[in-house]
């Protein structure tokens, strides 16, 4: 259940729109780092990092892109929801 004042909000749907975009764009990387793991192990097993291998890297990646992600979408200006 939602409360009332978001129920009611006018930019509710276009808010929910941009979430769900911008949850598409994680997918899509999270497909890709998945694709990469099946399809090129020996790739993501090398350590251009220092003794990081490529896998962990990603991973971090991945995490920090979350972020941005959330961040861009809680700091976006409600007029352009």
């Amino acid at each position: 259940m939602m409360p009332d004042d978001l129920r009611e909000s006018p930019n509710m749907p276009r808010a929910s729109r941009v979430g769900l975009v911008l949850f598409g764009v994680y997918v899509l990387l999270y497909a890709g780092f998945i694709t990469l793991v099946l399809v090129r192990p020996d790739l993501v097993a090398q350590r251009p990092f220092g003794g990081v291998n490529v896998a962990i890297a990603s991973g971090l990646g991945l995490i920090v892109a979350a972020i941005v992600l959330a961040a861009a979408f809680l700091f976006a200006p409600s007029d352009r929801l």
